[in-house]
Order: C-alpha cells, then sequence, then structure tokens
C-alpha cells in the first residue's frame, strides 16, 4: 500500500509539472512545433540521468525513494524518460544491437501503434 501512495503522489507531481511546462510554452513560443512534450521529454530524461548519476555515485535513494522519483515523478512527467533509460542501460552494458533494436523498434511501432489505433476509432 505505501508503495502505491509513494508511486501515486509522485504522478500527481510529476504530471502537474508536465501541466505547468505545457501551459508555459503555449504562451511563449510557437505552437507549429511541439515544444511542452519536447521540452518535458528532454527535461525528464536529464533529470533521470542526474538521479540515476547520484543515485549510483552517493547511494542516496533508498528503494522507496527511489520508486517515489523515477516511478512516480518522472513516470507522471514523461515515460519517455524510462525510455532513455532503459536505452542506456542496454548502451552501457555494450548491448548495442539489443539497443539500436528497442530505440528503432520503440519509435517506429509506437508510431504505428498510435496510427492504427486512430485508424480504428475513424472507420
Amino acid at each position: 500500500m505505501k508503495a502505491l501512495l509513494l508511486v501515486g503522489l509522485g504522478g500527481a507531481l510529476g504530471s502537474i509539472a508536465r501541466y505547468a511546462i505545457a501551459v508555459l510554452t503555449l504562451h511563449s513560443v510557437s505552437v507549429r512545433f511541439p515544444w511542452g512534450t519536447f521540452a518535458v521529454n528532454v527535461i525528464g530524461c536529464l533529470a533521470a540521468g542526474v538521479l540515476l548519476g547520484l543515485s549510483e555515485k552517493h547511494a542516496w535513494f533508498d528503494p522507496q525513494t527511489r520508486l517515489f522519483l523515477f516511478t512516480g515523478v518522472l513516470g507522471g512527467f514523461t515515460t519517455f524518460s524510462a525510455f532513455g533509460l532503459d536505452a542506456l542501460a542496454l548502451l552501457r552494458r555494450d548491448e548495442w544491437m539489443l539497443a539500436t533494436l528497442y530505440i528503432t523498434g520503440s519509435v517506429v511501432l509506437g508510431l504505428a501503434a498510435a496510427w492504427f489505433g486512430l485508424r480504428l476509432v475513424l472507420r
């Protein structure tokens, strides 16, 4: 139960932050490019990398804190950060073929699934 609360609270905070960035970018930059999503994805990956580095270098985070930060806050902010960490883990293990398959497959199949879902509903 405690784990669910940690993930839920972190997810709420991450989602609020994502919304705030979307609102800020809508009022400050061109709407022809999805700046809000782009910013959230890059910021989320940067935050994930920093938190992972701190976790590895200093062992600052106990399992509950990691659950709150990584699964909760970053998961609510952007799942692209999880994608970035998963790809980075494969690359750090020198699993280049698996990393390439994961990255390419995630992007191509993700777009194809979104297109298919849209076509399925609009038929």
